[in-house]
């Protein structure tokens, strides 16, 4: 999926050496209802798009700790 010219934000976990990065746009969730989220390094590579309910769910569960690497 395309998202086109939208704003995207970088994961707070994210840090400034690279490593593991996942940005999202939280101006086309507001705008289209669903979350499309992207690997950082590979902008121009794929996009997932979740409800907004599993994306709130998986990030309170990464903030609570329940996945790990």
């Amino acid at each position: 999926m395309k998202i086109g010219q939208t704003q995207w934000v970088k994961s707070s976990y994210s840090s400034a050496e690279g490593g593991n990065c996942v940005e999202w746009s939280p101006t086309h969730a507001s705008a289209h209802g669903t979350v499309p989220v992207r690997d950082s390094k590979n902008p121009n590579g794929p996009t997932l798009t979740f409800e907004p309910t599993a994306w709130s769910a998986f990030v309170t569960g990464i903030q609570a700790g329940d996945f790990t690497a």
